[in-house]
């Protein structure tokens, strides 16, 4: 039987508006600066909605976080699956962070911005930024030791690290001189796996 429930119908899409009003919003103006009410007017919803869905801001914003992991992870991984093999896969995804760099809305790195609003490591958007990390690094790893990388662990740390200052740096200063030394330094990783 179909349910004609308009409420029904409204529940899971308001629920996702303001999660994706929030993903737009926390990543342009920063996690801290964008408030209840700003996230209730933006999303079009009211605050029994908002309240309904996510009880609290920082409800929201783990969802949020969580969101952004999956979409990376689902991404990365289909990008993995669809390269000629592991180099063409590390490659493509420096391509993929040079052109974000380079992209005119780029704000930084989602997860290093929310580490930086969020300092006290036992927070839970910290947890959830870590596990990112470590799902982020033991992908890198595994491209790293397919290759037959010797010390795959260390060269996926050299690259995360990399990545890391290339978002840094790639938002508070020239993105070209950041996407260029990423690529050096992406280049050097890879070619460790060949001795």
């Amino acid at each position: 039987m179909v349910d004609h429930d308009p409420t029904s119908q409204r529940a899971p899409w308001a629920k996702q508006r303001i999660l994706d009003t929030a993903t737009e919003l926390f990543y342009e103006e920063g996690i801290r600066l964008v408030g209840v009410d700003r996230l209730i007017s933006a999303s079009q919803v009211t605050k029994a909605t908002f309240y309904k869905h996510y009880r609290s801001k920082d409800n929201l914003v783990v969802a949020y976080i969580a969101g952004r992991h999956a979409h990376d992870k689902e991404f990365l991984e289909e990008l993995v699956r669809n390269s000629a093999g592991p180099r063409e896969a590390l490659v493509a995804i420096v391509g993929i962070i040079v052109a974000e760099l380079q992209s005119a809305d780029f704000r930084g790195c989602a997860f290093l911005n929310a580490a930086a609003e969020y300092p006290n490591a036992d927070h839970p958007i910290r947890e959830l930024v870590l596990e990112h990390r470590d799902w982020y690094s033991a992908l890198v790893e595994s491209l790293l030791a397919e290759l037959g990388h010797p010390l795959p662990g260390e060269g996926a740390d050299d690259f995360v690290v990399a990545r890391d200052g290339a978002m840094s740096g790639g938002y508070a200063g020239d993105p070209i001189a950041a996407a260029g030394a990423l690529q050096r330094a992406t280049s050097r990783i890879l070619d460790s796996a060949r001795s």
